[in-house]
């Protein structure tokens, strides 16, 4: 098979949730102890660290990898979904996974799929951990896909776990409270390894403080220390964090970031007390370049000028109230003529509570990414005109653009987002594609 016929395969014969949402999801361990099995467990042949949460996971996990990059570890990043290009999943020192393993290994196992029907996570997290053994990384930033207790990954033994946060989303599978979404993602916490918890609320609290108890885990909350003093000089994509001893340059600008920052600061310096070699030069390094060091992408993103266009991947009430908030301040600066969003989300989430988030102020664009979970443009729409928020309906995400863009003054400032599969159709959007 070609790369390409590879992939397909792996889209038509193992559910992906990236896709079809809950139907998809297997609960339980067995096909990854199965996989392990058949793998070599090649997952205890180089160091982890293990990041759930509701959000902010992929910012988390990208700024330790590049941190980690800078002190000149070969480092393993595994992470979901793709944008773009599958390979994204599967990054060593920011270079996406070689096509080649990928075919040869989906050839190896074509049986095992074939015969215990995977699901499309199942397979990816083994393929992740044989390719981090085989080119021998130093350490792995591993996150999970869905809650943590059960999910695929929750077979290493990490030196250290991170929960940056914990909101309702995922109700369906993972509970429809805080404190049970909380007890799937506390799964991640092993015994004696220490634990960062970047937000919490007294729910959460008590959860996590049970786990880390019975596993015999420091538990340390970022909440309660803030190393972050004050923001400075924040623009479209760059941000200034002061803190005691340093002055941090973050390319990721969002509302949101101040929180992770925090939290990456303090998983930062815990790996250090574990023993890894990490300077204050490797830190700032890691802010500055988390883009470029590891190819993130769709965070608080700038990916036009004139008029401004940016997108970003929040897709939950949880994270979209950051994005509001950003929103009402820019609808608020004089430099902006007119704030213009772009909008879908997918039918699995409360899409009432977040677009009651969003500014009234805003022409929207109510639109559906190319996923079989998408809500219909109409669908949005309908519950958009209900909350005060006004505009058109397009059938895809180029189209919506194409129409704001079209409408929009050179001053105008266009956001596109909630959704991650709305923010990955504009990325593949020919103007706005980069491979890898």
């Amino acid at each position: 098979m070609t790369y390409h016929q590879t992939i397909e395969y792996l889209y038509s014969r193992t559910p992906m949730f990236q896709n079809v949402g809950n139907k998809a999801y297997k609960e339980g361990l067995s096909n990854t102890v199965i996989l392990d099995n058949m793998t070599g467990h090649p997952h205890k042949l180089f160091k982890s660290i293990h990041i759930a949460g509701t959000n902010g996971k992929g910012s988390v996990s990208h700024t330790i990898a590049g941190i980690l990059q800078s002190t000149g570890l070969k480092v393993g990043l595994y992470t979901s979904p793709h944008l773009v290009d599958f390979r994204e999943r599967i990054r060593i020192n920011g270079q996406p996974i070689d096509q080649n393993f990928v075919v040869k290994f989906v050839e190896d196992y074509k049986d095992v799929i074939e015969d215990i029907h995977p699901s499309f996570f199942e397979i990816t997290t083994a393929l992740a951990f044989s390719y981090f053994a085989e080119r021998e990384v130093d350490i792995a930033v591993i996150e999970t896909g869905l809650g943590g207790r059960l999910d695929c990954t929750n077979i290493i033994k990490p030196i250290l776990s991170v929960i940056t946060n914990i909101g309702l989303d995922h109700t369906a599978l993972l509970g429809s409270t805080l404190e049970q979404i909380a007890t799937e993602k506390a799964g991640i916490i092993k015994p004696k390894a220490p634990v960062i918890i970047g937000e919490y609320t007294p729910e959460t609290k008590r959860v996590f403080e049970a786990k880390a108890n019975e596993t015999g885990s420091q538990i340390i909350y970022a909440q309660d220390n803030n190393l972050i003093l004050s923001e400075e000089n924040r623009s479209i994509d760059c941000v200034y964090y002061k803190t005691e001893d340093l002055y941090i340059k973050s390319e990721l600008a969002g509302y949101c970031q101040n929180k992770n920052a925090n939290t990456i600061l303090h998983a930062t310096y815990k790996l250090k007390d574990l023993g890894l070699k990490i300077t204050d030069k490797d830190i700032l390094k890691g802010f500055a370049n988390v883009i470029e060091a590891t190819g993130l992408r769709g965070r608080w993103q700038k990916v036009s000028s004139h008029p401004l266009i940016v997108c970003d991947t929040a897709h939950n009430s949880h994270g979209i109230n950051y994005i509001a908030q950003q929103l009402e301040s820019y609808s608020n600066n004089k430099e902006y003529s007119n704030i213009r969003v772009v909008v879908g989300m997918v039918k699995d989430k409360d899409i009432s509570t977040a677009l009651a988030l969003l500014p009234k102020n805003a022409k929207y664009y109510f639109t559906q990414a190319s996923v079989e979970r998408s809500a219909t443009a109409a669908e949005i729409q309908k519950i958009g005109l209900s909350l005060g928020l006004h505009g058109n309906t397009y059938n895809t995400v180029p189209q919506a653009i194409a129409a704001a863009r079209a409408e929009a003054s050179p001053n105008d400032f266009i956001f596109v987002g909630g959704s991650t599969f709305v923010v990955a159709d504009l990325l593949s959007m020919v103007e706005f594609y980069i491979q890898g």
